[in-house]
């Protein structure tokens, strides 16, 4: 099992928080549930840009997070749908709020970044 060399310090609540959302498709993953995109098949006809072995690796961690949940039904075949916790609820705001962010600088933040390719 791999080990970090430098321990993660998460006294920081927005340490803590990052640690949740941050990631290349964590958000994504959290947005498509919220719009009722809760099956696994689904989400991965969404984001056909990232394997099914990635989603499913994320989704474990926001699961083991206690962010999300996973509900299986009894049903043949096996239905499974992932729901928001509590504590997943109480993310929405904040994701609403980065979004918003997001979109009122990211021609601001693009052109940072171009200008680092260069």
């Amino acid at each position: 099992m791999y080990e970090r060399k430098i321990p993660e310090m998460l006294d920081c609540g927005l340490s803590v928080a990052v640690k949740v959302v941050g990631g290349k498709w964590k958000a994504w993953i959290m947005d498509c549930i919220r719009r009722g995109i809760q099956r696994p098949s689904a989400l991965h006809r969404e984001m056909q840009e990232v394997s099914p072995r990635i989603i499913n690796l994320h989704l474990k961690e926001l699961e083991d997070y206690g962010i999300i949940y996973k509900q299986v039904y009894a049903e043949v075949p096996v239905r499974v749908e992932y729901r928001f916790t509590a504590v997943g609820e109480s993310l929405l705001p904040v994701m609403d709020v980065l979004e918003q962010w997001g979109n009122e600088n990211r021609e601001h933040i693009l052109a940072g970044a171009r200008s680092h390719l260069v």
